[in-house]
């Protein structure tokens, strides 16, 4: 259990014998007991003073990370990126109950397109009354419209459910590392870590779904890594409350089935809700499933169970299936609600879309970057579109049969529809640890000195009063979604000894930073053929800062008593976190649309591609 035990250790049990070896101490340095004796409690508990830091510390942590979300979150007072589908879409569904298509115009002015009337005010009566083809599910959409409903159909409403989420994703990471480590200040490492990182910081500050799909992956496996704990607790006190006789035979160990995990029916629903948010979820949870699995038969093993992994396939396999699986399943389907109730109205307006008609035959269009499908069957529509409408339960049945054709023709458009686009930003996943390619989300170029004179060259350009004329130079305001450079590089190094940690030492903690980078970027890679941006990473993020962080508390260790080794562990732990704190205040104006000269903004862009 390598890494800073912090808290003060209370022993349910005597103090540990000296058959106990090979394993690491705590910080008071005594011996670490075997799984088997942890399982009954040798932790048996932490003081009142060190639950109450447990939580006071991370809490403020988070305050900390709402508070910088909080600034000036309304800026840029426009559409930045893609928040112009789900900022509208999410206000949609909060007045119709589903995504409608909006007007070109509102407000009589042709020249301005739909965004700039919402800009305006005009938000009442801005949609055709035709569904949508949305491409992603409803979850995140429907936080968005939470906050656009407390705070009104503006930047700042549509972004300040992301803020929230964002600011609680830090208090889950640090509890999490907390529970994984034991030291309260390594969870709050960790929570400053994510805290600091600018794709998560800019991404907590636009209405765009993927800060919502990594906060409930992260709950999902903390959930998992709580109900590890919690497993081996109960497995424990079942053998401990029950004659060897009655439960055992010699050699083998319990065998029976623990059929309520209230941790896995938490994180099934979080997986539900993470998947119900973008589909890529479902990679992470096959994963963590199995982990689950071979975690549950490591338990039993440690109580002497012979064949562990094939006995836990059934006694815990089928229960873990169906807290997670099956739970994650009917909750993804719940959140389709509105799209459920309003399933005729897709059946008579997308049920026979290219999507559908589609055979497999197509090319890239000669003259720009769509894709042209060719010999399409137009007879293919839903079946459910030519069907007499049912009632009762059938009408529920005929509506999910709908939804199912729905998703296909969804999986149609990611898989072949965007195989010919172009994009300026796109990069490919393979890339992404390293931050090859940023995403420019919102940038307003060559702003004037308010006091430089108006000529034909500047008349019209954007001017701003803070905008220094004595640089003889012009300014810029930039939102650009980029990692803080320090903690993707150094999380790299960090991940290959996360390796190294798992197989060599058998660290289950290590494997799940290993397993949760690996399901969250790999499954990109077979995707590269279409544009795909760094902002997915976010994903990934979580475990770059758990390997980090373990990383940390395995260099200072788990002695508390002065040492060589402790020293030099504190020392280039504590630069390392110093670097990160001035790679993000230096980074600080182009996460904000602050105003920076062409020069200044040129020594933030370190390589051509990020420009």
């Amino acid at each position: 259990m390598a890494g800073v035990v912090e808290f003060t250790v209370v022993t349910a049990t005597d103090q540990p014998t000296e058959e106990w070896t090979g394993l690491s101490r705590t910080a008071e340095g005594e011996a670490v007991p075997l799984a088997a004796e942890r399982g009954r409690g040798f932790f048996a508990g932490l003081r009142p003073s060190d639950k109450a830091v447990g939580w006071l510390a991370p809490i403020s942590v988070t305050l900390v990370a709402f508070a910088l979300r909080l600034y000036h979150l309304g800026t840029p007072a426009r559409f930045a990126f893609d928040e112009t589908y789900y900022a509208k879409d999410a206000w949609s569904v909060l007045h119709n109950g589903y995504a409608q298509t909006y007007l070109t115009d509102v407000d009589g002015n042709t020249a301005n397109k739909i965004d700039a009337d919402i800009l305006e005010g005009h938000v009442n009566n801005v949609w055709t009354g035709d569904p949508s083809m949305a491409v992603h599910p409803e979850v995140g959409k429907w936080l968005i419209a939470l906050g656009e409903h407390t705070f009104g159909m503006d930047p700042f409403g549509w972004r300040i459910a992301s803020a929230v989420v964002g600011a609680l994703m830090v208090l889950v990471m640090c509890r999490l590392l907390r529970r994984m480590t034991g030291s309260t200040l390594l969870g709050c490492i960790g929570g400053m870590l994510l805290m600091f990182d600018g794709l998560h910081f800019v991404l907590s500050r636009l209405a765009l779904l993927d800060i919502f799909l990594a906060f409930f992956l992260l709950c999902g496996i903390h959930c998992i890594v709580a109900d590890r704990d919690w497993y081996r607790r109960r497995m424990a006190r079942l053998v401990d409350g029950v004659s060897t006789s009655s439960t055992t035979e010699p050699g083998w160990g319990p065998v029976r089935a623990l059929l309520f995990r209230p941790w896995l029916l938490a994180g099934g629903i979080s997986f539900g809700l993470a998947i119900g948010t973008k589909w890529v979820a479902l990679y992470p949870l096959g994963a963590f499933g199995l982990m689950v699995w071979f975690w549950s038969a490591g338990a039993r093993r440690s109580h002497g169970v012979r064949w562990s992994v094939v006995k836990s396939a059934v006694s815990d396999g089928i229960p873990a299936f169906v807290h997670l699986v099956v739970v994650a399943v009917l909750v993804y389907i719940a959140t389709w609600t509105g799209w459920l109730i309003h399933a005729s109205a897709y059946e008579d307006h997308l049920s026979s879309t290219q999507y559908r008609q589609y055979t497999g035959q197509g090319h890239c269009a000669a003259n720009d970057d769509s894709y042209v499908a060719t010999d399409l069957d137009h007879s293919k529509r839903w079946p459910t579109a030519t069907e007499k409408d049912a009632s009762g339960l059938g009408e529920v049945w005929q509506s999910l049969r709908s939804l199912w054709y729905y998703h296909q023709d969804v999986y149609t458009f990611h898989t072949h529809f965007l195989n010919c686009s172009e994009h300026t930003y796109a990069s490919k996943p393979s890339s992404w640890l390293l931050i090859n390619r940023p995403v420019g989300v919102a940038v307003t170029n060559d702003i004037q000195p308010e006091d430089r004179p108006l000529t034909g060259e500047n008349q019209g350009l954007p001017r701003d009063k803070d905008c220094d004329a004595a640089a003889n130079e012009d300014c810029i305001r930039q939102v650009l979604l980029i990692g803080t450079p320090m903690i993707w590089w150094g999380g790299c190094i960090a991940l290959l000894f996360s390796v190294v940690m798992w197989i060599g030492q058998r660290d289950w903690r290590y494997g799940v930073a290993v397993v949760g980078t690996l399901s969250t970027w790999l499954p990109w890679l077979q995707y590269d053929d279409r544009p795909i941006f760094i902002f997915y990473a976010i994903a990934i993020l979580p475990f770059v800062v758990m390997a980090l962080t373990l990383s940390i508390g395995t260099l200072i260790g788990p002695s508390r008593l002065p040492s060589t080794r402790r020293t030099v562990g504190v020392v280039v732990s504590g630069a390392f976190l110093v670097l990160v704190l001035v790679n993000f205040a230096w980074f600080w104006p182009i996460w904000t649309n602050g105003l920076l000269t062409s020069s200044e903004w040129l020594d933030r862009i370190w390589f051509q591609r990020w420009v």
